[in-house]
């Protein structure tokens, strides 16, 4: 039997220019190619465990407008369920503008629309879905209250929960303490605890009620502090041309890992492969890798 994922987050249409160099504030840089594609990171997510493998459900809010339904369409084709998502009529479907350089750093601005209109109500209305579901995987670019309703339900239930707190907010302890894996980056951990060095942030976190928490270091690899204590992850080395969405894929994967029941050791690893893999292809949705592919990179250096 598959994984069963339950992603509960935001869907975007990406608009993506690369070009030499990001713009500083009141410049204007000509030059570079132009993309439109399908985005958000709850989308990304969604998408990223359904190519790794699961049954994937996701929950989240579009517009009632063009943008929206080519979101479904491609969701679909993707094999993801689309019976929770819901259109609103009132808001547009979220749109990301996406600058990428050619180190292929990037810098984003989000319009949430609809996003911004998920609701406890909406999130009530896959409870089933949420206490079945084997990982409940969130991030943070849709309401709180959302979030913090699943991660009860889940928690409640028995089901794993993984928050990726991108963008990275304020969190309550209550939220915390539901959550089994905490997913941020160097900056978002150091935002969360005013830490810069990420053991030191890791650490803190867990002292708030997280059980687990994996700092991704980008090209770096990752750092888990959980109650086993810390242990740290290389990276895996590939030619990295677009970072968009590399933390959607990794925790797309991780997701996964841990649903078919690989431990930290084991699911941390994949995971770096899968985000690695998706620095080398330029775009979101187009980069998240598939099974295979992050297989066998995950299996072709001897991680001992």
């Amino acid at each position: 039997m598959s994984a069963r994922i339950v992603v509960i987050g935001s869907v975007n249409t990406d608009l993506v220019i690369r070009g030499p160099r990001i713009p500083s504030p009141g410049e204007t840089v000509s030059g570079g190619s132009f993309l439109r594609a399908q985005g958000g990171k709850g989308a990304n997510q969604a998408v990223a465990a359904a190519r790794a493998g699961a049954d994937v459900i996701f929950v989240a809010r579009i517009g009632d407008d063009e943008l929206g339904e080519a979101a479904i369409a491609s969701l679909v084709d993707e094999c993801v369920d689309v019976v929770h998502i819901t259109r609103d009529r009132d808001q547009p479907t979220g749109v990301a503008l996406i600058m990428v350089d050619k180190a292929g750093e990037n810098a984003i601005s989000v319009a949430p629309g609809a996003n911004a209109r998920l609701s406890v109500d909406n999130v009530e209305a896959a409870r089933t879905a949420i206490e079945t579901a084997d990982v409940l995987l969130m991030q943070l670019e849709t309401p709180i209250p959302a979030v913090e309703r699943a991660a009860a339900i889940a928690s409640a239930a028995g089901t794993k929960v993984i928050l990726n707190p991108a963008p990275a907010r304020l969190l309550g302890v209550s939220l915390l303490s539901d959550v089994d894996v905490l997913t941020p980056n160097e900056g978002e951990s150091s935002f969360l605890t005013g830490e810069v060095e990420p053991g030191a942030a890791a650490a803190r976190l867990r002292d708030s009620g997280v059980k687990t928490v994996v700092v991704t270091l980008g090209p770096r690899g990752a750092l888990v502090h959980s109650g086993e204590g810390e242990l740290s992850v290389a990276g895996f080395p590939v030619t990295a041309t677009d970072s968009t969405a590399a933390g959607d894929a990794f925790n797309g994967f991780l997701a996964v890992s841990l649903a078919e029941g690989l431990d930290l050791t084991q699911a941390v690893p994949r995971a770096c492969a899968a985000g690695a893999l998706a620095t080398t292809v330029p775009g979101a949705r187009p980069s998240l890798p598939f099974r295979e592919s992050v297989d066998d990179l995950w299996g072709s250096i001897d991680r001992e």
